[in-house]
Order: structure tokens, then sequence, then C-alpha cells
């Protein structure tokens, strides 16, 4: 029963790990338009949060939060996308810019 039960978890966590190379292998449509547009406005954000740093009109706390907060916003596409054959759909992106939104309103202020 011990070696069933050690087996099948193997298996489970081989299948997994294949799954994860999958995804890693190209096979997303890293350029589809709607994912590229996500991608580029959060490059974009990355910018102007290093700009603001650097012009001292945001301290390098904040920038880590506002970082941080893109940095999910990049790993729910990521996911979304994972899910969808390498895309995002309409709604996605809709709430995924949202989210960008509402992170690039706190930028300059």
């Amino acid at each position: 029963m011990k070696k069933n039960l050690i087996l099948t978890a193997m298996i489970i966590s081989f299948l997994g790990l294949s799954s994860i190379s999958f995804a890693g292998n190209g096979t997303w449509r890293h350029n589809h338009p709607r994912r590229a547009e996500v991608n580029a406005r959060l490059r974009n954000q990355n910018k102007r949060i290093n700009k603001e740093v650097k012009e001292g009109e945001m301290s390098k706390g904040e920038a880590a939060k506002l970082k941080s907060n893109d940095r999910k916003i990049r790993k729910e596409e990521r996911l979304m996308a994972s899910q969808n054959n390498g895309h995002i759909t309409k709604s996605e992106q809709k709430t995924l810019n949202q989210q960008e939104n509402a992170n690039s309103r706190k930028i300059g202020k």
C-alpha cells in the first residue's frame, strides 16, 4: 500500500514537472497582441518607477511595492495565458489593464 502511494506521488510529480517544462519550451504565443500590450505596459511602468526613484520623487520602499504589484500582474497574465493556449482573452486583458491602471495611478503622486 505504501509503495503504491509513493509510486503515485512520483508519477503525479513527474507529470507536473513535464507540464511545466512544456509551458516553458516556447509553445506559448509570447507575441500574441493582447499579451504584448499587457507586457509592454508593465515594462513602461517599470521604467516610470525607476525614473521616479532616480529623480527622488519616490522612495525605494514605494518603488518596491509598486514593482511587486507589477510582478503579480505579470504572473497572473502568464497563468491566464497558460490556461488559454498561449493567449489571453479580451475579458482577461480588461482585468489586467484595470490592475495596471490602479498601479499606474500610484506612480508620480
